[in-house]
């Protein structure tokens, strides 16, 4: 299999516009000048982390999914992140996987932020996502998710001939009060499930004046971390080694040894 090229976006959000954050974001993807094929974007990247879900959200024939296809066909990327969706009268963080061809998958986020009042705006999922990419298998999180290792551990089975994935996504707006929790939580990620991690975060201060300081990163298989740099907005592109991983795996395949269950 082959190496695979992200692409993750540090950025302040302009708090609940829309407009605003769309256009800023498309400026910066169309600026990237580095070959890429997966763009990540930070949680609700189109609003902030608003509890204003009835106001804010839209279905998934609105607009901001409407711009994302738009996106992905023009650079031919696999483009990604979550925004505020509304299905049957019931509300979600829900990230889309959208592909070049307008295809999509989505993941609802699983543990709803109770400390913040998410829970009480916001249904929470059931079913996790792992898309497939250049046949590297992909597992897409958001933010508070990360403190629930379970959900995101390998699931074996006494059958399970290789790990269940390669790459471990998670999309946040993360703050900096807690920022040592993210910053050792996503290199143990890595460490535990020997795979790829990669963490998107905000910086700047939401419409609560709670600071986010970013230190968005890629964590590879043994827990080597290359970090954006703090408090900046930036991009980082980074090509993940296949060979490295399946080495990792090879030589010391901890993964093996792993309680099986099954996450139903």
């Amino acid at each position: 299999m082959s190496d695979l090229t992200i692409s993750l976006i540090q950025t302040n959000l302009s708090w609940e516009d829309k407009s605003a954050n769309l256009q800023m974001l498309e400026n910066k993807i169309d600026a990237l000048q580095d070959k890429t094929e997966i763009i990540i974007l930070p949680e609700m990247f189109s609003t902030g982390f608003s509890m204003r879900a009835k106001e804010l959200a839209e279905t998934m024939d609105g607009p901001t999914v409407e711009w994302m296809k738009k996106i992905s066909a023009r650079k031919k990327v696999v483009l990604t992140g979550s925004l505020i969706i509304e299905e049957e009268g019931q509300y979600f963080n829900r990230l889309i996987w959208m592909l070049p061809n307008g295809q999509f998958g989505l993941y609802d986020k699983r543990h709803c932020f109770s400390l913040a009042g998410e829970d009480k705006y916001y249904t929470p999922g059931d079913k996790r996502l792992i898309a497939s990419v250049k046949g590297w298998k992909v597992n897409l999180c958001i933010c508070y998710d990360l403190r629930f290792p379970v959900w995101s551990r390998q699931t074996k089975t006494p059958d399970s001939t290789a790990p269940e994935f390669d790459l471990l996504i998670y999309v946040a707006n993360w703050p900096d009060r807690r920022i040592q929790a993210w910053k050792t939580l996503l290199p143990a990620r890595a460490i535990e499930n020997q795979c790829y991690v990669a963490g998107v975060n905000r910086v700047g201060n939401d419409g609560n004046d709670i600071p986010h300081s970013g230190f968005s990163m890629v964590v590879d298989p043994l827990g080597e971390v290359q970090q954006m740099e703090p408090g900046q907005e930036g991009i980082l592109t980074i090509t993940l080694n296949r060979n490295m991983l399946d080495n990792t795996r090879q030589q010391i395949p901890f993964w093996k040894d792993a309680d099986p269950f099954l996450i139903l």
